[in-house]
Order: C-alpha cells, then structure tokens, then sequence
C-alpha cells in the first residue's frame, strides 16, 4: 500500500517545546515516574487560579455563546482592547482594527498565511518563541534570525538586524517582554527597532503578551506607540499568562499605523478569519472584564509576589551552579542560563536535557528549540513554588556535576 506521508509544508518545522522530549516525558510517565514539567509556561498547574471575576462572567455569558460570533470577535471583547490601547495613547485605534483570537498562537498563525508569499523573509529573534519560526516556515516564507545580545541583558543587535535586511525583507518580529529570555526592552531599543522598520518599509510583528509581567523597574513600551502614520504594526496579547487562563485561549491582535495601504492584506486576514468561523465565545466574554477589573497580576509581579520570588530564586540558584550564568530576567516566567562550553563539552543541548529528564526527571528545553544557534543554552520555567524550584534546580545541579 502507498505510504501515507506529512506535507512537505512542514519540513524545516519544529516545535521542542512540545517536542521529542515531551514524549519522552510521558513514557517515563506511563512507566510511573513523577516528571516535574518546567518546559512550558502553563500557569495551572502549579496552583496559579483565574481572577474569580473573569470566572463568573464566562459562566453568565454561557447561555448567549453556542452560537458563532463575528469573525473578528464579539462586540464588547474588541471594545474592551480598543479602549486598553487607547488609553495608552494609541488613540486612533477602533473596533475595526482587533481581531480576537484562539490565544496569540492562532493570531500568529492566521497573520502569517494571510501575510507571506512564499520565499518572503521575516526577521525573528534569536531566541525567540519557537512558534514564530515555524508559522513562518509553514507559510512559506524563511525566517532569518537576529542575534539578541546577551552580554548585553539580551537586547537585539541593531546592528546585525541591519546587516540580513534585504530586498525581499518584509517584517521584524519583536517578542517584548521576551521569551524565553525575559528581557524587557527599553523605551530607547523599542524606538530603534521602529526606526528600523521605518527606513527599510517594514512592518512590525510585535509579541508582547508578557506585558503585565514586569519586575521592578522594568517598563512596557507598545512597539505601536512609535509607529506613527508610516509604520504598519500588528500587536499582539492576550489573557494567558497576566490573568492565568492559559486554556481558555483568548487573545487579539491590533493593527495600527498606515491602514490605507495595508487593505489588501487585511481583506486576507479577514477571509481567513471568516474560514475558522469565529474564535472561542465564551473566552471572549472574560477579555471586557479582565482588561476593566481588578489586575491581580500586581500581587504576583512585585516584592512577596510568586512570580516575582521565583523568578528571583531561580536566577540567583542557578547562578550558584559552577558553569553556569543566567541574566537577571527583568518579566516573563523563565530563566535561559548559559552553560560555559570551557566548562561543559556539549554537542547535542537536545540529548542533554533528554539525558537530564532520564535522570533527575525533569523536563526543561534546549537552547537550539528556541533557535539559538550554540547548544549551551536551556530554557527553565519559573512557576513552581519556592521549594518545589529549588529541589528542583538542586537536581540540575546534581545532573551538571557529573557533566563537568
């Protein structure tokens, strides 16, 4: 019989996180070992609930959401984001500009097929979240990576971002607060990195669903705000991570900046809307009242906070650990510590953490998962409790004593 085979689409698509080492977690699993998940930022199970508000709206609401909504999202969910970016001085944004989500994953998705030609280049990071090279690679387009610096608090290289623009470059992605390395960009580099996509008639591609999750003085600059009447920026958020609701999947994405001459591709970006029908409707009855209550994330992101406590804890252990530097995350809920290659001979990062999980039973994800180019990296989720992270870290440490 003739073999039945993956599309060729997807050749040249990864996605570690959820990876090879993922299934070997839940073989370990299946065989009865405790397997403490620290590779994705899932905020449930380690005991972070939603805001008891944004639970009893949805529950309201549920017998005015079996039907379908509009494909850009129901009226009050996209009123409630325009107002959210409005008052941070975004003032010409309207209801027709936000298009509501299956969480930013799906938006990222749907902006790239609606965006990409095939052989178009877009600029990621590198780090960056693996979902954007590998929505762009299924597309049809080729991600080229920029070196963020982390010698520099892992701010992008200005300058290696100007040296791989070319003529066939159409948009810069930028994931700010990032992940995975949790750098949070100044008022200075976000402008710069407009500015960039000024000269060179790019669009700009912004992720910024960490931006409520800023740690001491760390603060949020909207890539949107610099972008003016010259610069198409698409934004995107959501309310997974500042308000903890990772499954419910409700996330928008705001166009803003030169409209006029982006017509056409957001005719497309509507047509795809419309072929999914309409994003989840009960999710989008929580973004109005997530966006206008109460921000709990100020509990969690600030001195005493777990967010912020872990975070802290976690950089300050793994730092502890001969070979082994982190930078100081200033938001978002991960560690990507360096692992001195004088130190530790590493060839394959991928069989190090399967090597670690088949040990100590943990599950982080290699640095080359996220594109880093050298295998001396990994990514570690900070959401456990205090004594759950430092066990936790302590059999890292273990593990890397042997590996020395």
């Amino acid at each position: 019989m003739r073999p039945i085979r993956q599309s060729k689409k997807l050749q040249g698509v990864r996605y570690d996180v959820r990876g090879p080492i993922l299934v070997e977690a839940q073989r370990l699993e299946a065989e009865g070992h405790r397997v403490l998940k620290l590779n994705i930022g899932n905020t449930a199970p380690f005991g972070f609930e939603a805001p008891e508000q944004i639970l009893a709206d949805m529950m309201h609401h549920l017998p005015q959401s079996q039907g379908y909504a509009d494909s850009q999202g129901i009226w009050s969910a996209r009123t409630a984001v325009m107002h959210y970016y409005q008052s941070r001085g975004l003032r010409e944004v309207g209801v027709e500009d936000i298009f509501i989500g299956n969480g930013v994953s799906e938006l990222i998705s749907m902006v790239l097929q609606a965006f990409v030609d095939d052989g178009n280049e877009i600029l990621v990071p590198a780090p960056d979240y693996p979902l954007w090279t590998g929505a762009v690679t299924l597309a049809g387009g080729i991600p080229v990576h920029y070196r963020c610096d982390e010698a520099d608090d892992w701010n992008p290289d200005l300058a290696d971002i100007e040296s791989k623009i070319t003529e066939n470059t159409h948009a810069i992605v930028l994931i700010n607060p990032n992940n995975p390395t949790g750098a949070v960009y100044s008022e200075e580099t976000v402008r710069a990195l407009v500015d960039i996509a000024r000269r060179h008639e790019l669009v700009v591609m912004a992720d910024e669903i960490y931006e409520k999750i800023l740690f001491e003085d760390a603060e949020h600059h909207h890539a949107a705000t610099y972008g003016g009447n010259d610069v198409l920026c698409l934004t995107f958020s959501g309310l997974s991570k500042a308000y903890r609701v990772c499954g419910y999947r409700a996330g928008w994405v705001m166009i803003s900046g030169p409209k006029e001459i982006a017509t056409d591709f957001l005719e497309g970006l509507t047509l795809i809307a419309n072929m999914r029908m309409c994003a989840n409707v009960p999710a989008q009855h929580a973004i109005q009242t997530a966006l206008g209550g109460y921000q709990s994330i100020e509990e969690l992101i600030g001195p005493g906070g777990r967010f912020y406590e872990q975070s802290m804890l976690a950089h300050r252990l793994l730092n502890e650990i001969p070979g082994v530097s982190n930078v100081r995350p200033r938001g978002a809920l991960y560690c990507f510590p360096r692992l001195d290659p004088d130190v530790y001979a590493i060839e394959d990062d991928q069989e190090l953490v399967l090597d670690l999980l088949r040990a100590k039973k943990i599950l982080v994800t290699h640095g080359t998962g996220f594109n880093w180019p050298e295998p001396d990296h990994f990514r570690l989720v900070t959401l456990p409790e205090a004594s759950v992270l430092e066990e936790a870290i302590g059999r890292i440490a273990d593990f890397l004593a042997t590996r020395r």
